[in-house]
């Protein structure tokens, strides 16, 4: 039995409570685990190399909060690194090594279901467990295609390793605020693409803009129980019921609407499409006009005009009210301007787990301290102890403006809002070879502190404020200068078509260059990722005469080769990354390349337990079994060998790079990754799709499919904070659908005897006992009258703003009134076995009621299901950078899945590309 298996057998019976699911645990270090972006809000991706945003952009806005859960797996051990004597290096260096082809039927993954992707003889793995010190899990970049300019935008102080080697560049991207993340859900049904079977469209046209039959839609809602005739114990409704009309009815409708020439339906028919046209813009189709055009980083013309507005700063700082002052020493202190800001950055932290972290601190002092000693306090006090200083006037102040800032009625917020997006509107798009596309991020950070990821040396470091002299802007050289909208003049104007960033300037934390780029629908984008992944299909080609070579390899008497053979079947099997060596003020992760002898214990006879800090400070630990040749290697590879020294001293991710170029053009790890997470990913979808199964059924088998290839590339989390807190609210909804029908069953054995006889509409709900129907109906009761009074407090403001008279308290005490009424009447019915219902309705109505709750309920618990599995897996980066579309969009073509309950709006529009696959293609 599969474990997708065991967990709908598990909803045979709506009785049967939910099993807990299998999962990755999370580790504890330092009593903090890996979340995944939870707390951000805005739905960000974050990405070390430039196609998606860099680290610090989203981390260092919000204030994250970390859970902490207990493990039975040991902490890693740090230790002082030693240096590997190889000193080549290469522009991959930071790229990530992954699986391989397509494998038999055996392979498993991970310590997951079986999954295709893998070599014969694949390590069986015990445990994988993953953890983040300090919360997120950062996706993939999408490619490398931009090169940061070699000595124009350089940072001008460059640091030299203790192996001689160079501190390579990153690129860093700037966050787009409408990249997913892992909570984001799918686009609304109704306004995002449906992919079509077959279909031409004119270079002009929209490929996306309309949905492929609009039959799917309301399939899907209907699937998905969004809609009953089940009773709900809630207070009358003025209006009569909507009946629910048949297929052909609505059909006919729809037809007639559209020809009616009445003035009724023309305005609304006006209205719709003028709605729709402001949400759908056009679309330029590249692959329609050359499907082989593709964007790589060789240095070729990528553009011939180009013109933007630059990009927007922040504001500058505003100065606290005078009553509102940090205290040093139990004394309130007069600070100026610049110090009180840095102070500020602190004081709106202070209950985050940053605050508690001595290392954030520490490196907050420090550099706060410089700026005091530029702009000390008036009055003379001098600040020379962390310890005597208080915050807590200044975080008052801020969670008060916050309420504030909620409190704001719904008119002010759209007031708000249309006010920000008519001053950054010039900044959304640019002019690329005459056409229109959308701008990534557009907007500079604001100053603050680092925050960084795990456990990161430079947490709590000043991010200093950018000003139009540190950015370089790159545009066509016929087009007019963007002005920046704060005074000062750019660092330089360049006119460099060969690469496809917009402005670019270097951050002073770590000396990382961060690039503006096009949206990520934008066509260089969408040429970009066809390229990566078409790329990643080539080398089904070559993957296993590559398998055959490091087999050999394993036994090569040269121990450089063998190194490599080794490290090669560790990221085949296991799906490391290459892994870099890091300097003394970086994070202390590590990969396959960069491991050293403390992260690999070798356990007889043939098990091999990996335990370190992954990218993102994401912990890997894993027991696995290997081959007896690659358990003899890492003996010999430890032989006479302290625990900080490297595992693969003689290897490093230039050298194995280079040599993977040797099979293919272009090949690194990176390509290696992408095409182990896809054709695993293709395989897991073949195995099980249930082909007669409930639209909910096959969302959770596509959903399993992604954990296993989640699982497979280490992209873990730790279950949300709201977790436990949301499956509490989904349990009280599945008990609501059970009490409705319950009160439907009353209401039917009442009205017709006979089906007394049938088990199931004459059974009790076995977890609805006196006690729990009096709960449910008392927290009903509870949340109708307090959404009662918010609606009337809303109704009244509405009424005031529209000048008009305002209601009575008679009005609210009325309805109230009514809400009790109701509930009074559901008291007395306890325990009766009997039910009144709003309205009476014929028997046969009352079953069909009653079957469509049994497929609500069982959907139902399939979404609860799935929440509870995925709670430890971070979904979305394998979707985002891994997982080539076609393969999702092919999938829901061939099997009746509106592509829009797995793609938000914001992947469909990344990725319009994908939608023209035939329901056939393989990856």
């Amino acid at each position: 039995m599969t474990v997708l298996d065991s967990e709908y057998s598990m909803l045979s019976d709506d009785d049967m409570p939910l099993a807990s699911q299998s999962s990755c645990n999370g580790i504890t270090r330092n009593g903090h685990v890996a979340t995944n972006g939870a707390g951000s809000g805005k739905g960000r991706v974050f990405d070390a190399d430039g196609d998606t945003p860099m680290s610090e952009v989203d981390d260092d806005d919000v204030p994250l909060s970390q859970a902490t859960r207990s493990t039975t797996a040991p902490t890693p051990s740090k230790r002082k690194r030693h240096p590997a004597p190889v000193s080549d290096s290469s522009d991959d260096d930071d790229r990530p090594l992954a699986l391989t082809s397509s494998p038999p039927k055996h392979r498993r993954i991970a310590a997951a279901a079986a999954a295709p992707g893998a070599r014969k003889n694949a390590a069986a793995t015990s445990s994988t467990l993953a953890v983040s010190t300090n919360g997120k899990v950062k996706p993939e970049d999408n490619d490398s295609d931009d090169k940061p300019l070699n000595n124009r935008v350089a940072s001008s102080s460059k640091r030299t390793k203790p192996n001689g080697a160079q501190k390579r560049k990153v690129k860093v991207e700037l966050p787009e605020d409408d990249l997913e993340s892992e909570d984001d859900q799918p686009a609304p049904t109704k306004k995002a693409p449906q992919p079509r079977k077959k279909r031409k469209v004119g270079a002009d046209g929209d490929a996306n803009s309309q949905p492929a039959k609009k039959a799917a839609p309301r399939k899907a809602k209907k699937e998905s129980g969004s809609e009953t005739e089940a009773v709900k114990p809630l207070a009358k409704k003025k209006g009569k019921a909507k009946k629910e009309e048949p297929e052909e009815s609505k059909l006919k409708k729809e037809k007639s609407s559209e020809a009616d020439a009445g003035e009724n339906g023309a305005k609304k028919g006006k209205g719709r499409q003028k709605e729709k046209e402001e949400e759908t813009e056009d679309v330029y189709k590249w692959w329609e006009q050359d499907p082989d055009q593709t964007v790589v980083s060789d240095g070729t013309q990528k553009w011939t005009t180009l013109e933007h507005n630059g990009v927007i700063f922040p504001p500058p700082y505003q100065p606290l009210p005078s009553h509102v002052k940090m205290k040093y020493n139990n004394k309130s202190i007069d600070l100026p301007p610049e110090s009180e800001e840095v102070a500020g950055f602190y004081g709106a932290m202070l209950e985050t787990d940053h605050a508690k972290d001595a290392t954030f601190n520490k490196n907050f002092f420090d550099d706060w301290s410089k700026v005091l000693k530029k702009h000390p306090p008036r009055g003379g006090t001098i600040i020379k102890e962390f310890e005597r200083c208080d915050f807590r006037p200044m975080f008052e102040y801020f969670e008060e403006e916050k309420a504030k800032k909620k409190a704001l009625s719904a008119a002010e917020k759209k007031e708000l809002k249309k006010q920000k997006d008519e001053m950054e509107a010039k900044y959304v798009t640019c002019s690329l070879d005459g056409r229109k596309e959308k701008v990534g991020n557009f907007r500079v950070e604001p100053p603050g502190l680092f925050r960084g990821r795990g456990e990161h040396p430079k947490k709590g470091a000043l991010k200093l404020r950018v000003h139009p002299e540190d950015i370089t802007i790159n545009i066509g050289a016929e087009a007019p200068i963007p002005v920046p909208n704060i005074p000062g003049k750019w660092k330089e104007i360049i006119h460099d078509n060969t690469v496809t960033w917009l402005a670019t300037w270097t951050e002073n934390i770590n000396g990382n260059h961060k690039y503006v780029f096009l949206a990520a629908g934008s066509s260089l984008k969408g040429q970009s990722d066809m390229t990566k992944f078409e790329k990643s299909r080539e080398l089904k080609k070559h993957v296993e005469r590559i398998r055959s070579d490091y087999q050999a390899d394993l036994r090569n008497k040269v121990t450089q080769l063998r190194m490599r053979a080794t490290a090669m079947y560790f990221i085949d099997v296991l799906a490391l990354r290459a892994g870099n060596e890091k300097g003394e003020d970086e994070a202390d992760t590590v990969g396959c390349c960069s491991l050293r002898c403390e992260h690999v214990t070798l356990e007889p006879p043939n098990y091999v337990i990996f335990d370190f800090l992954g990218k993102d400070s994401i912990r890997y630990y894993n027991k696995v079994t290997v081959d007896e040749q690659v358990f003899k290697n890492i003996k010999i590879f430890k032989r006479d060998k302290n625990d900080s020294h490297g595992l693969f001293d003689r290897v490093n991710p230039g050298y194995l790079n280079k040599h993977l170029q040797s099979y293919m053009k272009g090949l690194s790890a990176k390509v290696f990754r992408t095409y182990n997470a896809s054709i695993t990913f293709q395989g897991q979808l073949d195995e099980g799709t249930p082909e007669t199964g409930t639209l909910q059924e096959k969302l959770n088998h596509y959903n399993h499919a992604n954990r296993m290839v989640a699982i497979l590339c280490n992209h873990q989390r730790a279950a949300p904070k709201t977790h436990d807190q949301s499956m509490a609210k989904m349990k009280e909804k599945l008990r609501g659908f059970k009490y409705d029908r319950m009160k439907l069953r009353h209401a039917l054995l009442a009205a017709e005897p006979k089906y007394k006889k049938q088990k199931k509409y004459a059974e009790e709900e076995s977890d609805m006992d006196e006690d729990a129907v009096a709960e449910h109906e008392e927290a009903c009761k509870a949340r109708e009258l307090e959404r009662t009074e918010k609606k009337f407090a809303k109704e009244n403001e509405k009424l005031a703003e529209e000048g008009k008279d305002t209601q009575g308290d008679d009005v609210l005490r009325s309805r109230l009134r009514a809400i009790e009424d109701e509930y009074a009447r559901l008291e007395k019915e306890r325990g009766t076995r009997k039910a009144t219902l709003k309205r009476d309705r014929a028997p046969e109505k009352l079953v069909e009621a009653i079957d469509k709750l049994e497929e609500k309920i069982k959907t139902f618990k399939l979404q609860m299901v799935d929440r509870e599995a995925g709670k430890e897996v971070a979904l979305g980066t394998s979707k985002i950078n891994y997982l080539d579309p076609r393969i999702t969009a092919a999938w829901c073509k061939k099997h009746d899945v509106p592509i829009e309950k797995i793609f938000s709006k914001t992947l469909l529009t990344k990725f319009p590309w994908a939608m023209e696959v035939e329901p056939d293609w393989k990856f």
